[in-house]
């Protein structure tokens, strides 16, 4: 991924994080008119429940993610942690969280985007990992996990938002009223 000039780095995960952001709120945003017995019940996904899936992306995304690369930190979290019960407050941690990325990724110096990322994983395994592809992920994973929710809300017979980042974009450029 180093072929890219770090201003293009910037540029591109600067776009990613606004995304993020985006997609979170309209995942969110869909998710909050589905009943407590479906957002909570088991319907197949690797993290069980809708629930269980959001509380995933904040213990991944939030947790241990952005320790790492805003702090240097590597908790030392299980991925499947119930951190959030209450719907309502994961719902505004995920927002909150989704909204930190940006201000972060401004912050670095272009060179940071040619160097490592150096973590502990979640089981306290040494790793180094080139930077740009590790962030990479994290958009990714975030995306990945949004499709199964919106895979299940489909399931449930629930309005499922559009969420490719096309509309996003179209979003961004659309005249503000």
């Amino acid at each position: 991924m180093a072929t890219m000039n770090t201003s293009t780095w910037h540029s591109h995960f600067n776009m990613q994080a606004r995304y993020h952001v985006w997609a979170t709120h309209r995942l969110l945003e869909a998710v909050s008119l589905v009943s407590d017995a479906d957002y909570r019940r088991d319907v197949g996904l690797f993290f069980k429940s809708i629930h269980g899936t959001l509380n995933h992306l904040l213990v991944a995304e939030h947790l241990l993610w952005y320790a790492r690369f805003a702090k240097g930190a590597s908790p030392v979290l299980a991925l499947d942690a119930e951190i959030e019960p209450d719907r309502e407050r994961l719902s505004q941690a995920l927002k909150g969280g989704s909204a930190n990325w940006t201000p972060l990724i401004a912050s670095w110096p272009a060179e940071r985007f040619d160097g490592h990322l150096d973590y502990q994983t979640s089981k306290g395994v040494p790793q180094s990992l080139p930077f740009t592809a590790s962030l990479a992920h994290v958009f990714n994973h975030a995306t990945h996990h949004r499709g199964q929710i919106t895979a299940a809300l489909t399931a449930m017979g629930q309005p499922c938002p559009e969420l490719d980042m096309v509309y996003f974009l179209q979003a961004e450029q659309a005249p503000k009223a």
